[in-house]
């Protein structure tokens, strides 16, 4: 272990982030109402050119007065090659309320995209005495973005969160697919008359992890396009999981329950996690640095693993 510890990322839950078009005013009561942790409201992608000013309009005023419970309320901005997100940040934070929480900031490719938008929330969080720090969270959509992912995530003290950005990302790189994440038909390796599909997006998730981890930010799985495929969802959704994700977007209200199921973790695993923390503390009484336990050698390391799901658990629940 370095000297220097990993910093510890935001306790808060952040296992299903639900999107939805900020023009359309009529899904805001339904996605306040839902069981996702984090909701996003949309300006970017979902929404027309023609309809930016207005749906831009329709978000100050669902963050005024829906009750949004104790949701962590985000709205997605415009990217900044657009003409678009200055006023996106300057009207979200000069007429929405105390309310919204953080802004997401799409197409990042370095730091200095951070830097902007961090510079013009803080003057207008200056000039305007808003009390409440907004929070930052971005999404990695280009090869520039995972090459410059750790000085990224280390860009702002603001940042909270970071994803995966999966079909922006794809077209970025060249890669022949239209897929939005998930398996891809023809990224597999031949073995006689067996195909074995590997992961295409595994690699870029694990940089993020990496990086989000080394700079106290959550990792978030991004979007799984296809809707109608639950086990789609749920497989690439434990890949992340595992990974060291803590949570992944929904793009449709069906996705919000397998989001949670997948990164909820079981009762089994907590009472698991909890029996090897008991056996832990026994040995060390015992003056020993390992037990086993199940047939399997736990030791200090272990501990670590154990807390990581106890402490989610204990959060989820609080």
């Amino acid at each position: 272990m370095s000297f220097r510890l990993q910093p510890t990322p935001p306790a808060r839950p952040n296992r299903c982030q639900l999107f939805g078009p900020g023009s359309n005013v009529k899904l805001f009561e339904k996605m306040a109402a839902s069981a996702a942790d984090v909701i996003n409201l949309d300006l970017e992608d979902s929404v027309s050119p023609t309809d930016k000013d207005t749906a831009r309009k329709n978000v100050i005023a669902a963050i005024n007065d829906v009750d949004w419970n104790t949701k962590r309320l985000s709205v997605r901005i415009n990217s900044l090659d657009t003409p678009y997100w200055y006023r996106d940040v300057v009207d979200l934070l000069e007429q929405a309320g105390e309310r919204l929480d953080q802004i997401m900031i799409p197409k990042v490719g370095c730091e200095g995209d951070i830097y902007a938008v961090d510079a013009l929330v803080t003057a207008i969080e200056a000039a305007k005495g808003r009390t409440k720090r907004i929070g930052l969270e971005v999404i990695i959509e280009s090869a520039a973005g995972l090459a410059h992912v750790e000085e990224i995530a280390a860009a702002s003290p603001r940042l909270e969160a970071m994803s995966l950005g999966a079909a922006d990302f794809a077209a970025s790189m060249g890669m022949q697919t239209t897929g939005i994440g998930g398996t891809q038909e023809n990224y597999y390796m031949q073995h006689g008359e067996d195909r074995h599909y590997s992961d295409p997006w595994h690699w870029a998730q694990t940089a993020i992890v990496a990086a989000c981890r080394t700079h106290g930010v959550l990792p978030v799985d991004g979007p799984f396009g296809d809707f109608s495929d639950d086990e789609g969802y749920r497989a690439q959704a434990r890949r992340s999981a595992t990974l060291g994700m803590v949570g992944k977007w929904a793009i449709h209200p069906k996705q919000i329950a397998l989001a949670n199921e997948v990164f909820t973790p079981t009762d089994a695993a907590v009472t698991e996690a909890r029996e090897i923390l008991a056996a832990m503390q026994e040995a060390t009484a015992r003056g020993e640095g390992a037990t086993v336990y199940k047939g399997r050698l736990v030791d200090i390391a272990s501990i670590k693993q154990a807390e990581v799901i106890v402490r989610q658990a204990e959060m989820i629940a609080g």
